[in-house]
């Protein structure tokens, strides 16, 4: 008993990956996926200087109570 053809599948039953898929989806073609946009200059800034601050906290209550 032989394999059906890919031709013969329908179209939900199409392997995964398979980039001659019936739909075009967002997960099987990875070059048209949206990612969300990098944050803003001001937002990475705040972020980091949030990173040090809290860094310096430690290290200063570290040396403190040491």
């Amino acid at each position: 008993m032989s394999a059906p053809a890919s031709d013969d599948l329908p179209t939900g039953d199409l392997p995964a990956g398979d980039p001659s898929a019936g739909e075009s989806s967002d997960e099987r073609r990875p070059e048209a996926r949206q990612y969300e946009p990098p944050p803003s200059a001001g937002k990475l800034l705040f972020w980091i200087l949030l990173f040090v601050t809290a860094a310096l906290a430690v290290v200063l209550g570290g040396v403190y109570f040491a």
